[in-house]
């Protein structure tokens, strides 16, 4: 149990001694806090960080990742399964299938995944997996967790802020490690917030996370189909394949004036950061939403957009 996804991706990194001149290989679709602390790890220790090309269509290309990861110095392979700016799914299965041929750890920040798809770590070939209570599975804020696997605690990974929840000392300069993934925890948890992630995981697996998910999805999809085809509507999803995320943006709107706009509606939207810089709406139904809101949320924007064109 860890606070967030971003503290449990950097725990994750936390474990590895990285030396002047080793390689992590990561997309450019990475989250922005995880390329933070990416830059952070070449400016302290001399880290290149490499970013595989993507597809023509959107999405990192896996045989671009495997040129890269193949170098010898390469320590790490990171991806954002699904980017927070965008409703483009990574191919991570791919991913873990190189570096699985590798020999290359592999780490996967799920936050945007956990609770609209199906997550099998073994499926990914991953030694970490980052999640949250929030976003889709609709937990409390505040708490995440992180997977960590069998390979990983074998090779006896363990985080630079190792605590005595995760070990115990050992004399005057030695000390233990829990035989678990506790390992990765810190000694003061929020217990409410940790009961509030377990009710939130009970309750989406038995709605079914396929069943709910493929909703949510589809809900999604109506929205990028039908903001697509007004004027001035611009959607920003790329990728072979989409989830329950949408991005937009209106001809004579700023993102963030739109969300305050569509809020004024009673229509919950949020403003996002693209890889450009530019911002755009991000538009994130859940399987409870209706065919009926999906109505309001475009005839809301069908009469803004064209309130704003001269």
């Amino acid at each position: 149990m860890v606070e967030n996804a971003t503290v449990a991706f950097s725990q994750a990194l936390s474990a590895f001694d990285f030396a002047p001149g080793d390689r992590l290989v990561t997309t450019r679709n990475d989250y922005a806090s995880n390329q933070i602390m990416y830059r952070v790890l070449a400016l302290r220790r001399g880290l290149e960080v490499v970013f595989a090309e993507d597809l023509p269509e959107g999405g990192v290309d896996p045989e671009s990742v495997r040129r890269l990861a193949a170098h010898p110095r390469c320590r790490l392979v990171a991806l954002s399964w699904i980017p927070t700016n965008s409703g483009l799914v990574q191919d991570a299965e791919a991913v873990g299938e190189v570096c699985e041929a590798l020999g290359v750890p592999y780490v996967v920040d799920a936050c945007q995944a956990v609770g609209q798809l199906p997550v099998d770590p073994a499926k990914l070939r991953c030694d970490y997996l980052g999640g949250t209570a929030r976003k889709f599975l609709r937990g409390p804020r505040g708490i995440g967790f992180l997977y960590v696997s069998d390979r990983a605690l074998d090779r006896g990974d363990y985080p630079l802020g190792l605590d005595m929840r995760g070990a115990e000392r050992c004399g005057e300069d030695g000390f233990e490690m829990i035989d678990s993934a506790r390992r990765f925890e810190s000694w003061e948890l929020p217990y409410a917030l940790v009961l509030g992630q377990a009710e939130a995981v009970r309750y989406a697996l038995a709605a079914g996370i396929e069943e709910t998910g493929q909703r949510a999805i589809d809900l999604a999809a109506q929205v990028r189909e039908r903001l697509g085809a007004l004027p001035g509507v611009r959607i920003g999803d790329r990728g072979r394949r989409l989830c329950a995320i949408v991005t937009a943006g209106a001809d004579g709107w700023d993102a963030d004036g739109l969300v305050h706009r569509l809020r004024a509606l009673g229509i919950n939207t949020s403003a996002s950061t693209q890889e450009d810089g530019s911002r755009m709406v991000r538009i994130s139904p859940h399987y409870y939403n209706t065919e009926e809101e999906i109505d309001a949320l475009v005839e809301a924007v069908e009469s803004l957009s064209r309130s704003a064109r001269p």
